[in-house]
């Protein structure tokens, strides 16, 4: 009988251009990777959520479950600029409804691949991946200390912030919120990009209550960077680690349109990437993952490679 599983890397998604003649200094992303297995040297794992259960429960387009492919597949053919080992994990598979089974497993993969002293890149997958990781992070991390400080800063145009009985893709991180209370731990939670026209006052209410620091996509102008720069440095400073989650609706339809909900205005993509630099600076990012990439309705692999990039820059 089909359930949710987890399945080990399967490597040959990851094929490109070799040249040969130019020696090590021209390798790409798909010579360098290996398949997470056994004791291995501490690197980069990357690490599949292949499951939009939560997008079908939220009403949205599905389609996600093939991101981590798609991903893979636009990222073989990178180019290499790294310097850390890098690794498959393999995916976890949600099976029909099963999502809080596949939460569950895949938070349980992430937490034994950082307490091998792994880095961790989740690929969505619809964004129940946010819960997902959070969850992974907060278990390996409360094995090294009492009470941590974990802030999540969430490129996104929803807050995902929905209460329900049942959780969904406009959950995870009010889902969050009551795992850090049932655990004891503070609540920093940091979205960016935020679309006034698709979060009900609801949603800003719950934010509200949870002290959620917002910035909203239309304060997010390459000439003004002080909203921006002020949210990161206020997110950064109050704690001691990071989980950074990429939704990528966050970014303008036209450049991203294969997702489950197209922003109508987005955030530049130059403007993503500086406030990945700016965190990635401070060194306190300790989790990432890239969620709702839906191959169903991108167009020629737009939105695939936009997210390579981001991969790229988040690995780097």
């Amino acid at each position: 009988m089909k359930q949710t599983a987890y399945s080990a890397a399967d490597m040959s998604l990851w094929q490109g251009r070799v040249d040969h003649e130019e020696g090590d200094l021209a390798r790409r992303w798909h010579q360098q990777v290996q398949a997470a297995e056994g004791e291995q040297p501490a690197g980069l794992v990357l690490l599949g959520f292949c499951c939009d259960a939560g997008v079908l429960r939220n009403q949205g387009q599905v389609g996600a479950a093939a991101g981590p492919q798609a991903l893979r597949a636009a990222t073989a053919n990178l180019a290499w600029h790294l310097d850390t080992p890098l690794y498959d994990g393999g995916d976890v598979h949600c099976h029909g409804d099963e999502l809080e089974a596949a939460q569950t497993l895949y938070a349980d993969k992430v937490a034994a691949f950082m307490d091998a002293g792994h880095r961790v890149i989740g690929l969505g997958g619809g964004h129940e991946i946010g819960y997902a990781s959070f969850s992974g992070l907060v278990e390996h991390q409360c094995r090294q200390q009492e009470t941590p400080r974990i802030g999540i800063i969430n490129f996104d145009a929803h807050l995902d912030l929905r209460r329900s009985a049942r959780a969904s893709s406009g959950t995870p991180f009010n889902q969050c919120a009551t795992l850090c209370e049932a655990r004891g731990l503070p609540f920093h939670y940091t979205c960016i990009g935020v679309s006034r026209y698709h979060n009900t006052d609801a949603l800003f209410e719950r934010a509200s209550q949870l002290n959620t620091r917002i910035v909203l996509d239309e304060e997010l102008n390459g000439w003004d960077l002080q909203p921006l720069n002020s949210a990161l440095d206020q997110a950064i400073n109050e704690v001691d680690l990071l989980y950074v989650t990429v939704c990528l609706d966050v970014l303008p339809a036209s450049l991203a349109p294969g997702v489950s909900a197209p922003a109508g205005r987005g955030m530049d993509l130059g403007l993503l990437e500086y406030a990945l630099e700016r965190i990635k600076s401070s060194n306190k990012m300790r989790m990432a993952d890239i969620a709702e990439l839906n191959p169903a309705r991108d167009r020629h692999s737009s939105t695939a490679r936009v997210a390579a990039r981001l991969l790229a820059r988040l690995a780097g």
